[in-house]
């Protein structure tokens, strides 16, 4: 994750740290800001590790797991197309893993006959590089 994403929720924690600062005087009066700025940052941290890997014939988005034999279809969504793909184009049945953070999309069709779901949606850094990791 970029660090410049910690800055803002490093600001927020920080308001709400002075809110509580605010309300007491003497050493309580740090409380706030011992507790909102570490449950921030590590929330922040904590919504950041998740992973999108191909290994062992399976691809691995976060808890998810489609094994490559019903990989279909594999599509690169730019940056500049995201919000139509997650938009309008969004099937609600498809599987989702977006982070804002990371800029392209790729689309993947699941050919799994027994599956609902028609395709998934992954952010991924190196878009190019995921492809060519699923063989496509």
């Amino acid at each position: 994750m970029p660090l410049w994403w910690y800055l803002p929720v490093l600001g927020v924690a920080v308001l709400l740290g002075a809110e509580v600062h605010m309300g007491y005087p003497g050493l309580r009066s740090w409380i706030g800001y011992a507790i909102t700025v570490p449950l921030f940052l590590g929330a922040l941290v904590w919504l950041g590790r998740t992973r999108v890997r191909v290994a062992d014939g399976e691809l691995r988005a976060g808890d998810a797991v489609l094994p490559l034999h019903h990989v279909g279809q594999v599509e690169v969504v730019p940056r500049e197309n995201k919000q139509q793909a997650m938009g309008p184009e969004l099937d609600p049945t498809a599987h989702v893993l977006h982070r804002a953070w990371v800029g392209p999309l790729v689309r993947i069709e699941v050919t799994d006959p027994d599956d609902p779901t028609p395709y998934w949606i992954v952010s991924v850094r190196d878009a190019e590089a995921f492809v060519s990791a699923l063989g496509r």
